[in-house]
């Protein structure tokens, strides 16, 4: 018991000594951390605590900042891409309208070259057109009643080679100067005359335009007698005696 107590009573006073100088190692630990916190500034100089926090501060703004410059360099290289951009597709629309115009120009050139190829075409053609001579007949019996046909036929009056040859031959045997001097138109002062035996009267009342006024003419004389069946008996063809 006595021995338990001694034990007890001697270490009281070493806790105490431990405590003490357990705080002195922790104030050593801490002089040794300030010691560890410290930095060396651009000068040489060494900075703990608080500066070495405001250091930390300092160089973070430094960052905000370069991060702000970065960011405006990019944002003035996206303006400059806009600006070419806009220049290139200005420059694209007006290559598209200049290729229209040239387009349009060259279509007005082809169109003109063509009206004057065809007006030069038509000035050809219009040379070349070689004026229809007069068709010409044989003066004989045969060239008078086919020049005869194309003119009844001009005017409408009917008639056939056939029918006007037959009545000719009746009549004067083919003669145009024939005249009949002894019928009843011979006394009474009017006799028939021509291939036909036309009366004067009855020629000046059939007589077809564009031919001649004179009774023995060929051509005058078959159109008027021609004219004159047509409108008695329907046609020269009707016609088998003297009429």
């Amino acid at each position: 018991m006595p021995k338990n107590m001694l034990n007890r009573a001697h270490s009281r006073p070493l806790t105490k000594q431990r405590r003490i100088a357990a705080v002195a190692g922790v104030a050593a630990f801490g002089t040794a951390a300030v010691a560890l916190s410290a930095a060396v500034g651009h000068d040489g100089t060494v900075t703990t605590g608080a500066p070495a926090a405001t250091a930390q501060v300092s160089s973070g703004l430094v960052l905000k900042n370069v991060k702000g410059t970065f960011t405006g360099r990019e944002g003035a290289d996206n303006v400059k891409l806009d600006t070419l951009a806009a220049r290139k597709k200005a420059a694209d629309a007006a290559a598209v309208a200049k290729a229209a115009k040239q387009k349009q120009a060259a279509a007005r050139k082809a169109a003109r070259q063509h009206s004057a190829v065809q007006a030069a075409t038509r000035s050809t053609q219009r040379l070349d057109i070689q004026p229809v001579a007069a068709k010409t007949y044989a003066n004989n019996l045969d060239g008078w009643i086919r020049q005869a046909l194309s003119i009844m036929k001009a005017k409408g009056i009917p008639g056939s080679y056939s029918g006007l040859h037959r009545n000719i031959m009746r009549e004067s045997s083919g003669n145009p100067l024939a005249i009949n001097n002894w019928d009843i138109n011979a006394v009474n002062g009017i006799p028939s005359k021509g291939l036909l035996q036309v009366i004067p009267p009855t020629f000046s009342a059939y007589h077809v335009p564009g031919t001649s006024w004179n009774i023995y003419d060929p051509v005058a004389n078959i159109t008027a007698a021609a004219n004159y069946a047509a409108h008695r008996y329907g046609s020269i063809d009707n016609v088998n005696s003297a009429y």
